[in-house]
């Protein structure tokens, strides 16, 4: 079975795909010191309380923090006796190349939400990923992903603002009742959900008209859902999109082998 690691800078997520579906997923913190063998001993007990039976045969990671990558590889090399693919790398393919400045690194999670992208929806989008970072993806027609937007992501601004400003306190992200807040907390709350939603509609509006083509926008991440219930944000809203987009990377460099 295929193992898909997507390494955030805040969180890491593992699920399994059995061939048609994922059958388990697991999130844990991203921790650059976390060993092989801890890894092992925290999928393995999970696959255990939920009695999965299975065997991991393929790996393909996404990370964007670099750091973690060496005990990623030593954990697919020591307990499933595989090279895994990581998204990035020269031997890892994807079905169209990127079109960016020479010499531009691209994220791998900006890479796998575009491979996803155009494979559920088609060409001519946005994919707005709620993460560590609010990025905006642009997909062109042919699926190629041809540069983005990247702006500070809805919980570290929250946090910055806590840190920043000592009578401010840490809020929950949650749609508030009313724009105009009664109090410091409601009035953080509607500056954050609503601010975000104008962000977002602003970028999309500008880069809509940059590309010069009608685009569709997609939602990812945690937050996708929360956001879409201020305004029509989205046209379509995938949470596991990243997920998605290793799994149909995997199966692109087996068949082109």
């Amino acid at each position: 079975m295929l193992l898909c690691i997507d390494c955030g800078n805040t969180n890491t997520v593992f699920s399994i795909w059995d061939g048609s579906r994922f059958i388990a997923t697991w999130r844990t913190a991203t921790e650059h010191q976390r060993t092989a063998d801890q890894y092992h001993v925290w999928l393995s007990t999970l696959m255990a309380l939920q009695k999965l039976e299975v065997t991991i045969t393929e790996v393909i990671i996404s990370s964007t923090v670099p750091r973690v990558v060496f005990n990623l590889r030593v954990l697919c090399n020591r307990y499933f006796d595989c090279r895994p693919l990581v998204v990035g790398k020269p031997e890892c393919r994807l079905p169209v190349p990127v079109r960016v400045d020479p010499g531009t690194q691209v994220g791998p999670d900006r890479l796998v939400n575009t491979v996803a992208g155009h494979a559920f929806y088609g060409g001519d989008l946005i994919v707005v990923d709620f993460g560590t970072a609010t990025t905006f993806d642009v997909v062109d027609h042919d699926g190629a992903y041809i540069g983005g937007v990247i702006a500070p992501g809805v919980n570290l601004s929250v946090e910055a603002l806590h840190m920043a400003a000592a009578a401010l306190p840490h809020v929950d992200i949650t749609r508030p009742d009313q724009v105009i807040g009664k109090n410091t907390v409601a009035c953080m709350q509607a500056g954050i959900f609503w601010g975000y939603i104008g962000l977002v509609q602003g970028i999309c509006t500008r880069i809509r008209a940059e590309h010069g083509r009608p685009m569709r926008i997609i939602g990812t991440g945690g937050l996708a859902p929360l956001f879409a219930t201020g305004e029509t944000l989205f046209d379509e809203i995938e949470t596991d999109l990243t997920m998605h987009g290793l799994r149909i990377i995997s199966d692109f460099n087996k068949e082109t082998e």
